[in-house]
């Protein structure tokens, strides 16, 4: 229906909010660019930018098919990378996908481990929700992937490695910045942000079954990365469900608060998942490793 290059090119011309400097970073002519747009809107049978002269803008359907436009823009890019790694190079490339934080707790522990042991590993990031995840570790975009436990079926081995305590991030000027710890009860009526990627489905389920339903606490859902919902946070938007790995960093209006079912505080339970038919050598040394530091591991730590 249309190549990658249209996918590309339409990437690049809603970052710029501008077809003539799309086509200056792209290198070719406008009127070419703006003819290959609309071949691929009449290809798809949508409108994906409105043109004004003050510049381009993504339409809705605009947005919704850019978006995984860029997610497939970043898989290729990302497999591209590892086979690189893979060219006969003794420390190639490990890809792990993450649905929380890194900067404080286990994940950041691990990570900081495996570079001090293979520091001649690049290791990458991929964040995502769970069910993102899963479709990365299938088509061999992450090698690993740390999912929460019960939030997906992971089709190849699964075992368990750390859990995370659940915080609330607070406005610094907020009435719950007085209490030590935050129960359940006392969000009633806030105003919660809660983000669409990472955990955020799994924020959603808890709210459901500790409050009984999120119909008690006014939602609102934002795809950005966790430090795009704290600087939200800051500016009194209202309050963010996060795990302990955000609390790693200081933002600027910002406390958090550990946030407790009853007497004990709220966790979230992680799994480390992998393809047993992954055939990237760098992995087998990774799982070694999760294997002595979670002795859970320690049984099946090998990527077959």
């Amino acid at each position: 229906m249309f190549d990658l290059r249209d996918m590309k090119w339409a990437v690049v011309a809603s970052a710029h909010r501008s077809f003539r400097k799309a086509a200056e970073t792209l290198r070719v002519r406008q009127p070419t660019l703006s003819r290959r747009l609309r071949t691929l809107e009449y290809r798809l049978g949508i409108k994906l930018f409105e043109r004004t002269n003050g510049g381009s803008w993504p339409t809705a359907d605009g947005r919704e098919f850019l978006d995984a436009a860029r997610h497939i823009l970043e898989e290729i890019d990302s497999i591209a990378i590892r086979f690189k790694g893979r060219s006969g190079r003794e420390g190639g490339r490990l890809s792990i996908g993450v649905q929380s934080p890194a900067s404080a707790g286990n994940l950041r522990a691990t990570l900081i481990e495996h570079r001090r042991r293979f520091p001649e590993v690049t290791t990458g990031l991929v964040d995502g929700s769970s069910e993102q995840l899963i479709s990365y570790l299938a088509s061999s975009v992450v090698d690993v992937a740390f999912l929460v436990e019960g939030a997906a079926k992971c089709e190849g081995k699964s075992l368990p490695v750390w859990g995370e305590r659940v915080v609330a991030a607070i406005p610094e000027d907020h009435p719950l910045r007085d209490h030590e710890v935050i129960h359940w009860s006392d969000l009633e009526c806030e105003t919660l942000l809660l983000p669409r990627r990472g955990v955020g489905p799994e924020f959603l389920k808890l709210l459901s079954s500790r409050m009984g339903g999120s119909d008690s606490c006014d939602l609102f859902h934002h795809d950005v990365a966790i430090d795009g919902l704290l600087t939200l946070v800051g500016a009194g938007w209202g309050i963010l469900l996060a795990l302990e790995g955000v609390t790693g960093a200081v933002y600027p209006g910002v406390v958090f608060r550990e946030v407790y079912d009853a007497q004990a505080p709220a966790r979230l339970n992680f799994r480390a998942c992998w393809r047993p038919s992954n055939g990237n050598p760098a992995l087998g040394p990774f799982l070694e490793m999760l294997g002595e530091r979670y002795p859970d591991l320690a049984a099946d730590s090998g990527p077959g």
